[in-house]
């Protein structure tokens, strides 16, 4: 069965649970990630959200990241293998309640997947009016009762991929 879809008002708090996590992350990642970024709707200042921290490491060897497997489990991180995109290491954190708080994706550095993720993040950052426009199709798919977390995915991929694209 799969989790409720659970929306959340902008947490002014995202940042900073984001970086706290990311300095565990980044001590036990040193020799596999080159960088660590924030994001996800909970990056966007003002976006309503999943509320669970998405973070995306760059790699420039994904032998190395299946290597950390013990050492992020340790951190409460349960691997996922790709997960559906092929050449991603995806991790996802759940608190004690079991409710999913964090989710890692790792891909190496020539992915284009960084791009794409790190442009749309760009994108709803820079302009407001993209990110209102984001946050009511969200709220619209799951007015149409969407629930299953694949489904409400592909909702917003063409929103996702046009925002993307834009110039």
């Amino acid at each position: 069965m799969s989790e409720a879809i659970e929306l959340a008002p902008y947490d002014p708090h995202w940042p900073n649970a984001y970086a706290e996590e990311a300095e565990r992350l980044s001590q036990t990642l040193a020799h596999a990630l080159l960088a660590l970024h924030h994001i996800g709707s909970t990056s966007v200042p003002g976006l309503i959200a999943k509320p669970v921290i998405d973070m995306l490491g760059e790699a420039l060897d994904l032998a190395a990241v299946d290597a950390c497997k013990p050492a992020l489990a340790n951190l409460g991180y349960l691997a996922r293998g790709a997960n559906g995109i092929p050449g991603r290491r995806y991790f996802e954190k759940r608190d004690g309640a079991g409710k999913r708080t964090h989710h890692l994706h790792i891909f190496a550095t020539s992915s284009q997947e960084i791009g794409r993720h790190l442009t749309f993040r760009d994108r709803l950052r820079a302009n407001p009016a993209l990110a209102a426009d984001y946050g009511e199709l969200k709220l619209a798919i799951l007015a149409r009762g969407i629930e299953r977390r694949e489904d409400y995915q592909q909702a917003k991929a063409d929103f996702i991929a046009r925002a993307s694209r834009a110039q």
